[in-house]
């Protein structure tokens, strides 16, 4: 016979399977019902349409394939300096992003996408695996803005150019905007675009002869700078992951609210 302590626990660890969708990042209570009863959610391989049904620790949760876990939730925005590569391990011994972050709980992080060893500016930090590939993905049209530096000053009609599109190895590719800094040297330009093709920014300015000498990211997905100093970072705040709900069509539920710098 079970005892009453073993009953209390027992009953406490059964999370009903709409909640448990919920805490777990992939919707609001009310709309995890109706996910529920369209079949899309399995619990232990099998198709749960009953959004009461009690959930076990030790259950293995699924939506549309997709394990889906209780892990809270933590969205890191940093500004990264110089000589620091985008990856949570390097085999090589260099120095990584995730050695800026003063983070000491049990989470798993990741960066969001990849900055270039010698390129600053604002990179996420998160475990959400969903949001990040929702940020990374293509159709989404994430906007990115730059604040390039030339080796030399930049000519109008290649302003022209790069607006229109290039054609490189890997297909056609253009700036979305971009703006030459009131500058009589016109070295300084600042571009916008949604492209995730690998060091593209770079590589445009090389097809028309120009060195890019300083490159920065200022702006990320609707993320701002603001008073975040160089190798600092901070939580995103509630307004801003609101604003992420764009890409992520999910409530962002269980998350870290803490807007405190490191």
């Amino acid at each position: 016979m079970l005892s009453g302590n073993t009953k209390k626990k027992e009953k406490i660890d059964q999370i009903p399977l709409n909640v448990y969708l919920s805490r777990g990042g992939v919707c609001s209570r009310r709309a995890a019902v109706e996910i529920i009863k369209t079949g899309d959610v399995t619990v232990n391989g099998k198709v749960v349409k009953e959004p009461g049904f009690k959930v076990l620790p030790d259950d293995v949760v699924k939506y549309k394939e997709e394990i889906i876990d209780l892990e809270q939730k933590v969205y890191i925005l940093l500004n990264k300096p110089r000589g620091y590569v985008t990856t949570a391990s390097d085999e090589y011994g260099r120095k990584t992003v995730l050695d800026l972050v003063a983070y000491s709980a049990q989470e798993r992080l990741f960066p969001v996408g990849r900055l270039d060893r010698d390129t600053t500016g604002l990179l996420v930090i998160t475990n959400d695996g969903y949001l990040s590939q929702k940020l990374a993905h293509p159709k989404n049209k994430v906007t990115k803005k730059y604040y390039v530096t030339l080796d030399r000053p930049v000519a109008i009609e290649d302003i022209e150019r790069l607006k229109k599109g290039v054609f490189l190895e890997d297909g056609k590719s253009k700036f979305d905007k971009i703006t030459i800094i009131k500058s009589k040297l016109r070295k300084h330009v600042i571009v916008e675009i949604h492209g995730g093709k690998n060091r593209i920014i770079k590589r445009m300015f090389k097809h028309f002869g120009y060195k890019v000498v300083g490159l920065d990211r200022f702006e990320y997905a609707g993320l701002k700078k603001g008073s975040l100093a160089i190798g600092r970072w901070r939580y995103l705040e509630g307004s801003e992951l609101e604003s992420l709900q764009s890409y992520d069509k999910s409530k962002l539920h269980n998350t870290k609210l803490r807007a405190k710098d490191s």
